[in-house]
């Protein structure tokens, strides 16, 4: 049922004890641990085990071990032994059916607010295709709809509701709005941690959703080019200038908002374009860093290869520090985790698994183990942190997957990229 450690021996369930590292070669829902493979702590596990009938199904570890296995047969068997293996096994048997009732309902519920976030963001999609389409033709209409979904928005994160990110860096191109979707949401949930106003998160979503407004009269080969010349990079980074302008023919934006879209691509450091700013507002700062970060996964150009979010927050801690308030790039991570929502994981004892929420640790996330003997209502949902035992190797590349493994996981849809803003 699994690939067993290298040197994993057999022994038989009378030859437990506490110390040995174990791999029970079972299904997932045939036993109450919440790994296949973990260290036998008490005479309880030893119980439970022994219970479990895992006879020919039972390894021990020896260099994760801490003590050798008992010679087989154990123990002599207490003088009630059958009676008191009766009772452990009804108890197991109960434990077992309230443990996997538990991960059901747990697991309908996660999908049940995915679902309800799907929807609201189609909704805001649908909703932002629409005001984006029409800002240069009809600026104040487009800018009442855009003030009402930023109202809407920054008021349910106010509140602390489900927020969704779709996979970033794994759609084919489907228009701005979903960039700006995506930027919204990120910097909504950053400024929520940040504990920013309702004002200002309006001001923020605002901005956010228009920061591209311009690219609209800017042509699309110079928009996917990778390799822009000179004239071309100018004519590219008026889209800034086109934002503002068409910002404020709106009438819906503050001062406070327009001015975040005219610094989305400066630093901290003065790098930035166009202006050079270095003293940069708090809401300009954090939509500079949401925008890269998206820009990162899903680039422009169809010739620049996306990042996976894991590798675009490294890239972004360890090349371009200087360039983010030091403060909010830490929030950011602590936020996404080192491995956000959407990123497929190897796990040390060799499984696959789907990150789905960032966890206490943010290098030990909550995650959707890789169990195709299980069907979706059985998927194994572990948070890393009540797994010590188990750490994360590396972060995988999706189109290195096989393609049976890619559709189980289906990083895209399934409950992929969704957390609570809650989630501490």
């Amino acid at each position: 049922m699994g690939t067993p450690d290298t040197d994993a021996v057999p022994i038989d369930p009378s030859q437990l004890q506490p110390g040995l590292f174990v791999w029970l070669d079972v299904k997932w829902m045939d036993h109450p641990f919440l790994t296949n493979r973990f260290m036998v702590r008490k005479d309880a596990d030893v119980a439970v085990i022994q219970a479990l009938q895992t006879q020919g199904h039972l390894y021990y570890v020896p260099s994760k071990s801490t003590v050798e296995p008992l010679p087989p047969g154990g123990a002599p068997p207490a003088p009630d032994a059958t009676e008191e293996e009766a009772r452990i096994q009804q108890a197991i048997e109960a434990e077992r059916l309230a443990q996997a009732m538990a991960r059901r309902e747990k697991i309908r519920q996660v999908k049940d607010a995915a679902a309800r976030a799907d929807r609201a963001w189609e909704n805001a999609a649908s909703a932002t295709r629409q005001a984006l389409g029409t800002l240069a033709q009809s600026p104040r209409m487009a800018g009442k709809h855009l003030t009402q979904l930023s109202k809407e928005t920054a008021a349910a994160i106010s509140h602390g509701p489900e927020a969704l990110l779709h996979l970033l860096g794994t759609k084919d191109d489907q228009g701005p709005q979903f960039h700006a979707l995506n930027v919204m949401t990120l910097c909504m949930l950053m400024g929520r941690k940040l504990a920013l106003s309702e004002r200002d998160l309006v001001d923020l979503s605002m901005a956010a959703l228009a920061h591209d407004a311009g690219k609209a009269v800017i042509p699309q080969p110079i928009l996917k080019s990778s390799r822009r010349k000179k004239h071309e990079e100018d004519h590219y980074r008026m889209h800034v200038a086109h934002s503002v302008q068409l910002a404020r023919e709106s009438g819906a934006f503050t001062r406070r908002a327009i001015e975040m879209i005219a610094q989305h691509h400066e630093a901290v450091d003065g790098s930035g374009w166009p202006n050079r700013v270095k003293d940069m507002s708090t809401g300009a700062r954090i939509l500079a860093m949401c925008n890269r970060y998206d820009r990162l996964c899903a680039p422009e150009s169809p010739d620049v290869a996306p990042m996976m979010p894991s590798e675009a927050l490294a890239h972004m801690l360890r090349q371009e520090a200087n360039k983010y308030d030091t403060q909010m790039l830490g929030t950011l991570i602590k936020l996404l985790g080192v491995y956000p929502p959407g990123t497929v994981i190897k796990l040390s004892d060799g499984k696959l698994a789907l990150v789905v929420s960032p966890g206490t640790d943010i290098q030990r996330p909550r995650v959707l183990l890789y169990r195709p003997d299980s069907g979706d209502a059985d998927a194994p949902l572990l948070d890393l942190a009540k797994a010590p035992e188990l750490k994360v190797t590396e972060a995988i590349r999706p189109s290195t997957l096989a393609p049976e493994v890619l559709q189980w996981l289906n990083p895209q849809k399934r409950l992929a990229c969704f957390f609570s803003a809650d989630d501490s």
